[in-house]
């Protein structure tokens, strides 16, 4: 149980679903809600895809590439505070009305990288490390799974979400995550910095 809630909580924070609202709403501006739904269900749908991908194949390229947890932790560690910079900043880029006429915005930019983004493929990448049974295969596979319902729930009601919570609540939402996540952040660059002590 603790092993599935630090899954869902570090994903829930690093995807930060009241954060993706005005981005949902901004990028599907002007379509009837029934093609929202839509995109909100594919959005959802292709991160986890992407997620579940890295999660069962990020461990073969690792070792093909020769990479140990302790660099993977510190890398991670130093992407997820970069994340949470943004989040903490509010500076994050946004994609052009050019680019989202050119693509389906619930695979690019909705499903990755904003819902599917590199700190949610390292968290993910971590946690697979940490798997030692059945029991922590089924947790990370609910963890993910929770996370993108939520996703989902979020960008299924945005606009009602958006109405409640306000621009200054959205704001201080992410702010809140983006401490969060440095936190997370930190705590990850010191664990890889002890193993590379201990190493040596």
């Amino acid at each position: 149980m603790k092993f599935f809630f630090g899954v869902f909580v570090t994903l829930l924070v690093i995807i930060d679903p009241p954060g993706t609202v005005p981005l949902f709403l901004g990028l599907t501006r002007g379509r009837s809600i029934r093609a929202r739904n839509r995109l909100a269900w594919q959005a959802a749908v292709v991160a986890f895809g992407v997620i579940v991908a890295f999660a069962l194949f990020g461990r073969t390229i690792l070792s093909y590439l020769g990479v140990g947890l302790p660099a993977l932790e510190g890398a991670g560690g130093l992407l997820l505070l970069l994340v949470s910079l943004e989040l903490l900043t509010g500076k994050s880029d946004e994609p052009t009305s050019e680019q989202r006429a050119r693509t389906n915005v619930a695979f690019v930019p909705l499903g990755t990288p904003l819902l599917a983004g590199p700190g949610a493929i390292v968290a993910t990448m971590l946690y697979v490390q940490r798997v030692h049974s059945l029991a922590n295969v089924l947790a990370l596979a609910l963890a993910i799974l929770a996370v993108m319902v939520v996703v989902w729930l979020a960008m299924r009601f945005s606009t009602v979400i958006h109405r409640i919570l306000t621009d200054n609540g959205v704001e201080l939402l992410t702010r809140i995550a983006g401490l969060l996540l440095s936190a997370i952040a930190v705590q990850l660059v010191a664990t890889a910095v002890l193993a590379f002590a201990h190493q040596h």
